[in-house]
């Protein structure tokens, strides 16, 4: 049986909104309807691409998936060695970004699963449900 949770960015859904009503409708407003409607769908296909993360463990795998599934990443179990919780510094942002900890893939919060390569590298993962995640990958990695 596989692991699967979906964490929406409430935050970043606000702010694109926000942005497209505002941006969009005085843009609108003002006569420009070719920049309001480029505008309205450059940001519906932001919304589309990242307002969410699946994260999903499987018997071999731990996929990564922001929104429609356009921009993911797969993980071998294989290059797995261990797991740990940790919690992210305020800074490190959300979205898929470069910490001093290596690659980080986060929709919201700060609570993330922390993976360790065996190669010595980390990944971190961050989710709303840090216990589960972390258990779904132990039970797989045996």
């Amino acid at each position: 049986m596989s692991y699967q949770r979906q964490q929406f960015g409430k935050a970043f859904l606000v702010i694109v909104v926000v942005l497209l009503l505002v941006v969009t409708g005085a843009l609108a407003l003002s006569g420009e309807l070719l920049p309001a409607f480029s505008i309205s769908a450059a940001l519906v296909l932001l919304l589309a691409c990242f307002s969410w993360l699946t994260v999903e463990v499987t018997s071999t795998t731990i996929e990564l998936r922001f929104g429609l599934g356009w921009v993911k990443r797969s993980i071998p179990l294989k290059k797995v060695a261990a797991t740990e919780i940790v919690r992210n510094k305020w800074w490190y942002g959300w979205g898929i970004r470069l910490t001093p900890h290596g690659w980080m893939w986060n929709i919201s919060g700060m609570e993330a699963v922390e993976l360790l390569y065996t190669d010595g590298k980390c990944f971190r993962i961050g989710t709303d449900d840090p216990a589960g995640l972390k258990q779904a990958i132990d039970a797989r990695l045996g």
